[in-house]
């Protein structure tokens, strides 16, 4: 394998594939990165056996062949280099290492063979369906927040995508819990997508599909089978075994008929539960919220930590209430409202909470109250 490459466009290849590596591996060609050189480009390939991540780049290929050399090493190495840089890639068949010179800077990695690497296979009659990449987007920022970390519950740990068929029609949609809080946002059903099963995206791989089209301009191409996912964005190609396992009936916890709503400023009462909860226990992280009509006060009374009020700008016309959430979920509720209200709905000091953003109401969450 002989070949030279723009150090940029090399760059971001390496950039989409070397993170789905782990980077602590018993099986050490899963710490590689498979380089494949034909046909005028650079094919870079990375799996943790999991997920696997595809890219290519443009390159002028002398001689064409493949293999593996240390990923997380390769891409510090391109980081590095000048921004400018024309980068040789070559094959030292003599000491079996990749050569890799640009300008002054010269480097030599070990390989292994290509022939070693695993790549996975697609699986057959899986659904395909193109989503625009702001839409991918939107479903994943206004859900993966809520992700589980338990791993007993791994049916928690990603992404449920699936099919909601309602009176206005087929959604796509994305939900998230960790059985605190729940995190839903939905888009238009697109073309072809009606006979997707629900399907489970963990939690890497969700981080690993945001990575891939930050800064991706146009269409995703999507391609769902009962235990793969794949997303092709360009060049760029990420394909994941889906969780087995079944999500929760998650819409029984949906409340539907809380009447008493809340409407206050959204950055208001972001800066005013952040400072509030500076006092909290940092375990629990509870703020009492005392609902009156003209206003909220968020309070926080520890015997250690301290005692902490806070008064906001509301509109409220239920029953005096108070009720008591984790800080922390309340914040990231707060950070996925784009515009400049945010409503709470509420039942009961007891009962569930359903946030809504007026600016996106494809979007809606849920919080688990505590007691205070």
């Amino acid at each position: 394998m002989k070949l030279t490459i723009d150090r940029s466009d090399l760059l971001r290849a390496l950039s989409h594939v070397q993170s789905v590596v782990e980077r602590r591996n018993t099986i050490p060609i899963l710490s590689n990165v498979l380089l494949a050189a034909g046909s005028g480009s650079l094919t870079l390939t990375a799996t943790d056996l999991d997920i696997e991540a595809v890219d290519a780049a443009d390159a002028h290929v002398d001689q064409e062949g493949a293999l593996t050399a240390p990923a997380q090493t390769l891409f510090d190495v391109v980081r590095k280099l000048p921004e400018t840089a024309e980068v040789q890639l070559e094959y030292m068949p003599d000491n079996q290492r990749l050569s890799i010179q640009a300008g002054r800077s010269r480097f030599a990695l070990p390989t292994l063979p290509a022939a070693d690497f695993q790549t996975m296979v697609r699986d057959e009659g899986a659904v395909s369906f193109s989503l625009d990449v702001n839409d991918l987007k939107r479903l994943i920022d206004k859900t993966r927040f809520a992700i589980s970390t338990e791993e007993t519950r791994y049916y928690l740990n990603g992404v449920y995508l699936h099919i909601h068929k309602g009176e206005d029609g087929s959604k796509l949609r994305a939900v998230a819990t960790d059985g605190h809080r729940l995190a839903l946002s939905e888009i238009d059903a697109p073309q072809g997508s009606d006979s997707l099963a629900g399907v489970i995206i963990p939690r890497k791989a969700v981080s690993e599909i945001r990575r891939l089209i930050d800064g991706y301009d146009g269409v995703i191409e999507v391609s769902a089978s009962e235990a793969k996912i794949v997303f092709t964005a360009g060049r760029a190609v990420l394909t994941t075994k889906l969780i087995d396992g079944s999500f929760p009936d998650y819409a029984r916890v949906i409340p539907q008929n809380n009447e008493q709503t809340l409407k206050a400023g959204n950055v208001a009462l972001e800066k005013a539960v952040d400072r509030v909860a500076t006092v909290s226990a940092e375990r629990s992280r509870s703020v009492k919220m005392s609902l009156e009509a003209d206003k909220v006060v968020l309070t926080v009374n520890h015997a250690e930590t301290g005692h902490g009020v806070e008064e906001v700008e509301g509109e409220y016309g239920g029953e005096p209430m108070e009720i008591g959430f984790n800080a922390r979920y309340l914040l990231d509720v707060f950070q996925q409202v784009d515009g400049d209200e945010i409503l709470f709905d509420f039942n009961d000091p007891a009962s569930p909470a359903l946030v809504r953003d007026p600016a996106d109401p494809a979007s809606r969450y849920v919080l688990m109250p505590l007691r205070v």
